[in-house]
């Protein structure tokens, strides 16, 4: 296994069909972006939509976006049409703390119930009240693009016959799977299976959407096997890295021994025992080394626990609701981004320490090869004796990480930026909105199979096979 694997990838020629590096189109779109929930710290959705919608604005198209609670955050010349909820996953109460009045509405009712035996009713009701919302207000836009809703309210949308585009990140299929694994007794996974019970739903719209896009090859895959979609049904445009905020950061001196990663959900997902386990081998070695988690653990939590029981709690620091230049910043600090997780659709933090001119170990987990490709070591899912193993590797090597991070950076610039996800975005828009016309798309080339970083470790004994 090779820690270096060049991937071939699709989507980063950075060719425009116009001086002005806007996309040729007949004229600027009217473009509703759909989020069920969207602010950027629910996780990759939340970014998206941010970043997404500053992107297309840039290429000259008119932008709102439609969400549910908890709102995003937002470029000023996007306008945001609130689509408001109960917000049970915030505010929730056994007995009702609203007016009796609002249990009159059936999607309340559905709402408040759902949540109160476990489920996760938000897709749904967003989908129920969005429809409500479009049929009084009418469709007033070229094309609605909707962000994994996957709700039955896209079916009745398509039958009002409004121009529908969606989004799958990947399947969730694969978060009810991992959690199923880890989960401790037949009570605890009858709750996983409940609170994933949207699933079922998502499974038949997926079918007969019209337009489904996804932001990785090895989403596209997922997508199809487990949704029953034909891959050939499934565009493929690549996520973006904001590398106008996401940039190394001068004057800020890099902590010798400093880890970085993201915690943005306590679940098995994310792999976090792992790196857990990968510090707890590291520090009888590298006594001065820490790890700074942007996240918030569950109280009492398997995290919390965790940590206890392998001793390593005075080498941990948790930060939370921070705003992109803090993290940024942060960033500055690491010597080694790290993402441990066992599955990701895209990998959005490992892309942004990548783009921050950190150097990075990933596993190999869903499309993060993708992201990193030959610039950084990838190791298997699951393993923390290699996961350190590969930590260590570069912590004893400034002359290695500061190559990986510059490759980095300029694989993030050249593969993954907004701007061509917005350019690769209004063409799949004009493809629905004109069947007849063939734009061509946007064809990247494969990485180099070698790089100057294997040029390094060959130059230093370092087997990267072994990792």
């Amino acid at each position: 296994m090779s820690s270096m694997e060049a991937i071939d990838l699709e989507g980063g020629n950075h060719e425009l069909s116009s001086a002005s590096g806007s996309p040729q189109t007949s004229k600027p779109l009217k473009i509703a972006l759909l989020g069920y929930r969207s602010k950027p710290f629910c996780g990759g959705q939340g970014i998206y939509i941010q970043f997404l919608s500053t992107a297309l604005c840039d290429h000259g198209h008119q932008v709102d976006v439609i969400s549910g609670p908890p709102y995003p955050n937002l470029d000023p010349r996007v306008r945001l049409i609130k689509i408001p909820s109960l917000e049970l996953f915030e505010h929730f109460h056994w007995i009702p703390r609203t007016a009796p009045r609002n249990f009159l509405d059936s999607t309340n009712r559905f709402e408040y119930f759902s949540k109160l035996t476990g489920g996760f009713p938000e897709p749904e009701t967003f989908g129920r009240r969005l429809v409500d919302y479009f049929k009084e207000n009418g469709c007033k836009y070229d094309i609605v693009h909707d962000n994994q809703s996957l709700c039955y309210g896209l079916l009745e949308l398509q039958q009002m016959d409004i121009p529908l585009v969606t989004t799958i990140h990947h399947p969730i299929t694969r978060d009810r799977r991992i959690e199923l694994e880890s989960a401790k007794g037949p009570f605890s996974r009858l709750l996983v299976r409940r609170w994933h019970n949207f699933l079922t739903m998502q499974q038949k719209v997926v079918k007969k959407l019209n337009h489904v896009v996804t932001v990785s090859e090895h989403s596209r895959q997922d997508i199809s096997e487990d949704f029953g979609r034909p891959t050939e049904q499934i565009e493929l445009v690549y996520n973006g890295i904001d590398t106008s905020q996401f940039k190394p950061v001068k004057g800020v001196t890099r902590k010798p021994f400093r880890l970085m990663a993201m915690a943005s959900a306590d679940v098995p997902l994310k792999g976090l025992e792992y790196l857990l386990g990968a510090l707890a081998i590291l520090e009888k070695d590298y006594p001065s080394l820490d790890l700074l988690l942007v996240g918030k653990p569950k109280a009492g939590g398997p995290t919390e626990k965790l940590i206890n029981k392998l001793g390593i709690a005075d080498k941990i620091q948790f930060v939370s609701g921070i705003s992109t230049e803090e993290l940024v910043n942060y960033y500055a600090e690491a010597t080694v981004a790290v993402t441990a997780s066992l599955y990701e659709g895209f990998g959005l933090p490992i892309g942004e320490a990548m783009a921050c001119g950190v150097p990075v170990v990933s596993s190999n987990g869903g499309a993060l090869p993708e992201v990193v490709g030959n610039a950084g070591f990838i190791v298997p899912c699951g393993d923390e004796k290699s996961l350190a193993k590969a930590i260590a590797q570069l912590l004893d090597n400034p002359l290695l990480r500061q190559k990986m991070g510059d490759e980095g950076r300029a694989r993030i610039l050249e593969t993954f930026s907004w701007s061509v996800a917005a350019v690769e975005m209004t063409r799949l828009y004009e493809r629905v909105l004109n069947p007849a016309t063939s734009l061509a798309k946007i064809e990247a080339p494969a990485p180099e199979a070698v790089s100057d970083i294997e040029s390094i470790l060959e130059s230093d004994e370092v087997v990267l096979g072994n990792l």
